[in-house]
C-alpha cells in the first residue's frame, strides 16, 4: 500500500456533498467519491517514446518523441512527417526531445516552445528553444528558431534530463530541471541549474524579480532549488500557483507546490531510499529551511510523469482535481484536493497496462494521455 505524509480523516456525508472553503466555493473541489472509470480510447499510434503533448488552436496536435522527432497530429489521429526546423537534438537514456508548449498569445501563427537535451563541451545538458510554426503543402516546419534557456554546467550523463515547461500567468516561463544523477549534490547550491526550477521571460531574459537575481555567485534564472527529477508540472486553475511531481531514487516520489526561493530537500531531506540497500539518503520528516511534499509515494515508487488540473464538467465527480500519470505505476492516478490538501487518491487505467507519459486537458474538455512505448499512443479519455 501507497503510503503519504499525513493521512487527513475525510468524513461522508450522506447527500450532497457540501462544498468549503475558496476552491469549493468556486466549483474546483473534487468530489470524495470515486466516479465511473471513463473509457480510454486511441487516437493515434505509432510513436516512439513521446514524451509532450500540446495543442495547437486549430485542434491539431503537437506531440514530442523522445529520439527526436515532433510530429503533427491531425484531428482524425493522422500521424504527420516529422516537422523540420528542430536543433540537433542528443537523445540516449532519459534525455532526449521532452516537453512542448504553444504560446497561448500567439493566436494562428502558433510559436512552440520545446526542451531538449543539449549536446556540448562536458556532456549535454537541458534546453529550451523556441520557432513558430508553418504549415504548407510540403509538410511542417519550424521557422526563427532561438534557443533561449542552457542548463549549466553540462554534464557527462543520460539520466535525470526530465523537464516540462509552464506559461504562468503573467506569461513567463517556468522550467523544470533534473539534478542530472551524478550531480545531486549540486540541487542545493545556486551556482548551477541541476535540479532546480528555473523562470524566465519568453525570450529567455531573467525577469527582475526572480528570487536570486541579486544573490551574489547564484544564477540568476533560478526559482526554487532542491529538486531530483521533475517530471510534470502544472499551474493551479484559482491561485496560479505552481504543482510539480518529480521522480524520487527507491520510493519518495513528490507532489510539490513550487514557490519563489523555496528548498525542496534533495538530497538533504528525502522519503526516498538507495536503490538495492534501502538505506536513507537523507533526513525525512519536516525540518527548518526544507518545504515538505503535498504528496509522496514510498515506499515503492510510482514514478509519477505529466498532470493536470481537471477545470473541465466533462468527468462527473472530477472538476478540481489533480490527475497524474504513473510510469513504474502504469496507471493514472486521480488526487482529490482541498485547497492545498491531498485528501483522497483514486488509481485509474490499470488495465491498459501503459506507462503514462503526459497529461493533458484538451480544448473540449476531454483528457488526453501519453504512453510511452515504442508503439506510443495518444489516448483521449470518453466519460
Amino acid at each position: 500500500m501507497m503510503t503519504t505524509m499525513t493521512k487527513p480523516k475525510i468524513k461522508l456525508a450522506r447527500g450532497p456533498a457540501r462544498l468549503t472553503g475558496l476552491f469549493c466555493a468556486l466549483m474546483l473541489c473534487a468530489a470524495a467519491a470515486p466516479a465511473a472509470e471513463p473509457k480510454a480510447v486511441t487516437v493515434a499510434r505509432g510513436l516512439v517514446n513521446p514524451w509532450g503533448l500540446a495543442f495547437l488552436p486549430d485542434g491539431r496536435l503537437l506531440v514530442t518523441e523522445k529520439p527526436g522527432r515532433l510530429r503533427v497530429i491531425a484531428a482524425d489521429g493522422r500521424v504527420g512527417a516529422p516537422v523540420q526546423g528542430l536543433p540537433p537534438v542528443d537523445s540516449g537514456g532519459q534525455c532526449g526531445l521532452l516537453d512542448v508548449v504553444v504560446d497561448p498569445g500567439s493566436g494562428t501563427s502558433p510559436i512552440v516552445y520545446w526542451s531538449f537535451a543539449e549536446a556540448g563541451e562536458g556532456g549535454n545538458g537541458t534546453a529550451v528553444a523556441r520557432g513558430r510554426l508553418e504549415t504548407g503543402a510540403g509538410g511542417s516546419r519550424l521557422v526563427d528558431v532561438q534557443t533561449i534557456f542552457r542548463q549549466l554546467p553540462k554534464v557527462a550523463s543520460s539520466n535525470h534530463c526530465g523537464s516540462r515547461i509552464v506559461f504562468a500567468r503573467d506569461g513567463r516561463l517556468f522550467v523544470g530541471l533534473g539534478d542530472r544523477f551524478s550531480r545531486k549534490d549540486d540541487a542545493q547550491t545556486l551556482d548551477n541549474h541541476l535540479g532546480k526550477v528555473v523562470r524566465i521571460e519568453r525570450d529567455g531574459r531573467v525577469p527582475a524579480d526572480n528570487p536570486f537575481v541579486a544573490a551574489q555567485g547564484a544564477r540568476p534564472e533560478i526559482w526554487s532549488r532542491g529538486h531530483r527529477n521533475i517530471q510534470g508540472m502544472a499551474l493551479h486553475p484559482v491561485t496560479g500557483e505552481l504543482w510539480a511531481s518529480e521522480h524520487g531514487p527507491q520510493g519518495g516520489d513528490e507532489i510539490n507546490l513550487v514557490e519563489a526561493g523555496r528548498n525542496y530537500g534533495w538530497p538533504l531531506l528525502t522519503y526516498g531510499r538507495n536503490y538495492g540497500s534501502g538505506t536513507r539518503i537523507g533526513d525525512e520528516g519536516p525540518q527548518p529551511g526544507f518545504e515538505q511534499p503535498l504528496k509522496w509515494w514510498g515506499p515503492t515508487s510510482i514514478a509519477p510523469s505529466g498532470m493536470v488540473f481537471v477545470t473541465s464538467d466533462r468527468y462527473p465527480g472530477w472538476k478540481g482535481s489533480l490527475l497524474v500519470g504513473a510510469l513504474r505505476g502504469e496507471m493514472l492516478v486521480r488526487l482529490t484536493l482541498d485547497g492545498r490538501k491531498v485528501v483522497g487518491e483514486e488509481r485509474l487505467l490499470s488495465r491498459m497496462s501503459a506507462r503514462i507519459r503526459d497529461v493533458r486537458q484538451g480544448p473540449d474538455g476531454l483528457i488526453y494521455l501519453l504512453t510511452d512505448n515504442n508503439d506510443g499512443r495518444v489516448v483521449r479519455l470518453d466519460p
